[in-house]
């Protein structure tokens, strides 16, 4: 009867018509299996609880008795995302809702408190020093970023995971994507939120009739009708107004980041974003990230000067899809924006089979073979450097090659990786185009892979959420307060 109950409520969450609903049948489903008992329980073998719920009784004191001094003291002693190892993923696997009751409160606490010191009620203490404690936390604590991965026309689960991270609240302003999940990323983030639905409305996508019978089936398989060039075009006039990143940015404070790479030299790529190259006309920038060599020519990017007129960027220099060098640019989202969280909504179909959406799990069979994986890696880099001078004489060997040291030498997952239910998508379609009910599954399946992960983005972003809009509003007071002094000066 107990295991009939759950595999009912399994079966309930897999046909759940909402996210709202899932969660209902999600606690349903950790209240039937006892396991609604570990959340309510502080102790774990996975993080310093005793030390989390000191410093959560001692926040709750401090604000009750609005002893703000200390209370800034005592945030000022650590506020960062993994604070006794909270963020582990071991924390998020045992329910299917949520994590430790004692994170979660740990984590709302914290941010009820910065939003009680940034109360122009709390007035014990100085603009100055209030700016300086939001300036350093948000230094400390860092932010999040969503990466998109390359995946041709699986475009659609990327979709899908941005209108359920958008319709949560829990989309960051930080994205970057490559080929298809640049597409998606850069209408996101030129897009305002009215705007937006009509972008997550499968209706408005370019689908293909469904195959009729067997042997339509078969002769799609083996030879897809190709997107072209000219195909992705149109759908960017439709879905992409004309925006420099620097003018979208602008526009919706969303920050889009895409890989592209010059077509001379496959191995290296550059981020174009509203920081790095600002002027740069977005359409053109997701055109040559969707540019893989041998599918789509090589694309010559264009920017608006200083009279606003379109101009080359860089000349005559041509560019095509960085993803083959760097899919996922933790490492430059890091150093640009100070992102130490990843959320990855992964699609590559040669990739997904092969990756699981958890940490490396503690085990003896885990770690040797982890070191079986980074042993073989290592070689075959130092077989490629052995190698090296022998391949330079043929050029286009040695292009291949490279490419592919690359595509081994990536990581693919972040923080907290989405992945398709579907583990298998033929690779021979991810540049065909898809069927209407095609784009529809694809969405649908974004949104579901996205739903068991909503609640662990949500805690392990609250206080990075909290924190960026008190910033932005102190810094513009500052700058307010700055501007009106310096010119009562003159």
């Amino acid at each position: 009867m107990f295991k009939t109950r759950l595999k009912k409520l399994d079966a309930a969450m897999e046909a759940a018509a909402s996210y709202e609903e899932w969660k209902q049948l999600a606690r349903e489903h950790d209240k039937a299996s006892g396991t609604d008992k570990w959340q309510a329980v502080d102790e774990s073998k996975h993080f310093d609880f005793a030390s989390i719920r000191f410093r959560l009784d001692h926040l709750r004191r401090l604000r009750k008795k609005g002893d703000n001094s200390a209370l800034l003291f005592t945030l000022n002693e650590g506020i960062h995302g993994n604070l006794g190892g909270m963020g582990s993923s071991a924390l998020y696997g045992k329910t299917r809702f949520g994590t430790k009751d004692l994170i979660r409160e740990y984590v709302e606490e914290v941010a009820a408190s910065v939003e009680h010191l940034a109360s122009p009620a709390v007035d014990d203490i100085a603009f100055e020093r209030k700016l300086d404690f939001f300036r350093r936390a948000s230094h400390c604590y860092g932010r999040s970023a969503f990466m998109m991965s390359g995946s041709g026309t699986l475009l659609f689960f990327h979709l899908g995971v941005v209108k359920a991270l958008w319709e949560e609240r829990l989309l960051p302003d930080i994205i970057s994507g490559s080929s298809g999940g640049a597409f998606v990323g850069a209408v996101a983030c030129a897009s305002t939120d009215d705007e937006l639905s009509e972008f997550f409305d499968p209706e408005n996508m370019p689908g293909r009739r469904l195959s009729s019978g067997i042997l339509d089936a078969i002769s799609s398989f083996v030879s897809p009708e190709l997107v072209t060039a000219g195909e992705v075009w149109a759908m960017l006039e439709k879905f992409l107004p004309d925006y420099t990143f620097q003018e979208a940015a602008e526009r919706t404070g969303r920050h889009m980041n895409v890989s592209v790479a010059p077509a001379e030299t496959l191995q290296r790529s550059r981020l174009l974003n509203a920081d790095t190259s600002p002027n740069v006309y977005m359409r053109e920038a997701v055109l040559a990230s969707t540019a893989f060599p041998g599918f789509f020519p090589p694309v010559t990017l264009m920017a608006k000067n200083d009279a606003g007129e379109r101009q080359r960027y860089h000349g005559s220099r041509r560019w095509v899809d960085g993803s083959l060098s760097e899919d996922l640019p933790a490492k430059r989202l890091a150093r640009l924006y100070g992102v130490n969280h990843y959320i990855v909504s992964q699609t590559n179909p040669l990739v997904i089979p092969f990756i699981n959406d958890r940490e490396r799990k503690p085990d003896t069979w885990s770690a040797l073979k982890h070191a079986t994986f980074s042993s073989a890696k290592t070689w075959v880099n130092a077989g490629a450097t052995v190698l090296n001078r022998p391949l330079s004489a043929v050029p286009e060997i040695k292009r291949v090659t490279n490419s592919l040291l690359s595509v081994m030498n990536q990581s693919y997952v972040g923080d907290i990786t989405i992945l398709p239910l579907t583990k298998f998508h033929n690779p021979f379609r991810a540049l065909s185009w898809r069927t209407h009910e095609e784009i529809v599954g694809l969405m649908d399946e974004g949104e579901r892979a996205t739903w068991p992960q909503l609640e662990r983005i949500r805690i392990q972003t609250l206080i990075s959420r909290t924190l960026d809009p008190i910033l932005q509003s102190y810094e513009e007071e500052h700058l307010h307060q700055f501007g009106g002094k310096k010119i009562a000066a003159l």
